[in-house]
């Protein structure tokens, strides 16, 4: 969220010290991240501590703060656990938002710099030995599986059809549609392909891993100490664990490297392994249509979001860019010829 949400500084600083005994001296808004539901700050406490304020609006699922800690508790360093309240809860209840509280490591994403040759084998053994974990079954009880749903794939289609009868008087909704509806054939390209392959997959059944299913560049954060964090735990899911490899040379860390030579690092650090290349293929191009539908949804459904707007027209027109996620999925994909 690049704006502030519509919640007084005041009232996260009174829940702050209420909930975690923090007196607050200093709170700062951070404009990161793409995803309008979350909005994340940096606390400054009395004693000289420096803390990481995360507000989080919408479903608010209790294992994207219980799985960290637990696998921050099995010695996985390249986890931020989130800190518990007074009451030993990892998170508080401000409004409509969950509050969650975490230590502030000082750092830089993916997006904001270039991992090193090391950083990229850290991540790739950070999650190879996230995939080997056996996780409790209460634990695991409240993680999802993976259905291959369509429900992006409808969602997008939908929004598409919307386009030639729809008329938007917000100018970038405006833009939206139009760039889209050019790109029809495209989109309906991307989804056909990735039903084929979700329906090969479902007859398959491959087997599943933990994965945390968002591994772009923003949610690789590397310290100043070169320490490397895999971060924000808001969908985990049980799946091939293709639904995480697919990132590493995927067009999603930042464009500082070939996607050869991301793969070519990071395998380095993850170690040796069969990848089925159908599965991957399909996350290439379950994860741009998520993206579009997403993008559709937050520019063509309300003419909020100030800023973010802009930032999500940007990255929605990026996937079309020659060498970026659409080519890139296209020669994941050796079932069919690109158009």
């Amino acid at each position: 969220m690049l704006e502030p949400p519509d919640l007084p500084d005041e009232a996260i600083s009174a829940c702050l010290q209420a909930e975690y005994a923090l007196p607050v001296e200093r709170l700062e808004f951070l404009p990161l991240g793409a995803d309008q539901n979350t909005a994340v700050y940096r606390a400054d406490a009395a004693d000289q501590s420096v803390y990481f304020v995360k507000l989080r609006s919408g479903v608010f699922d209790q294992t994207a703060v219980a799985l960290p800690k637990f696998l921050r508790d099995q010695g996985l360093a390249s986890i931020i656990a989130p800190l518990p309240t007074r009451e030993g809860q990892l998170w508080s209840n401000l409004g409509a938002f969950a509050l969650i509280l975490y230590p502030f490591v000082q750092g830089r994403d993916g997006y904001e710099a270039p991992l090193s040759d090391d950083h990229w084998r850290a991540l790739g053994a950070a999650l190879r030995n996230i995939h080997s974990l056996q996780i409790p079954p209460a634990l695991a009880a409240g993680i999802q599986h993976e259905t291959f749903t369509p429900r992006w794939r409808l969602m997008l289609k939908t929004f598409v059809q919307r386009m030639e009868d729809e008329v938007y008087s917000d100018l970038v909704a405006k833009e939206v549609a139009a760039f889209l509806s050019a790109r029809r054939r495209e989109i309906h390209d991307l989804i056909g392909r990735a039903e084929r392959l979700a329906l090969s997959l479902h007859n398959q059944t491959p087997p599943f891993a933990l994965c945390h299913a968002d591994i772009h560049a923003g949610n690789v954060l590397v310290t100043t100490d070169q320490a490397v964090y895999i971060v924000d735990w808001d969908a985990p899911i049980f799946a091939p664990k293709e639904r995480d490899l697919m990132y590493a040379g995927g067009g999603l860390m930042g464009g500082w490297r070939a996607p050869s030579e991301e793969e070519a690092l990071f395998y380095q650090g993850y170690g040796p392994t069969h990848i089925d290349p159908i599965a991957l293929a399909y996350y290439r191009y379950e994860r741009i249509i998520q993206d579009l539908a997403v993008f559709c949804e937050q520019l063509l459904l309300s003419d909020a979001g100030g800023e973010d707007r802009a930032q999500s027209l940007r990255y929605l027109k990026s996937n079309f860019l020659p060498g970026n996620t659409i080519e890139i999925a296209y020669q994941s994909d050796k079932s069919q010829v690109a158009p």
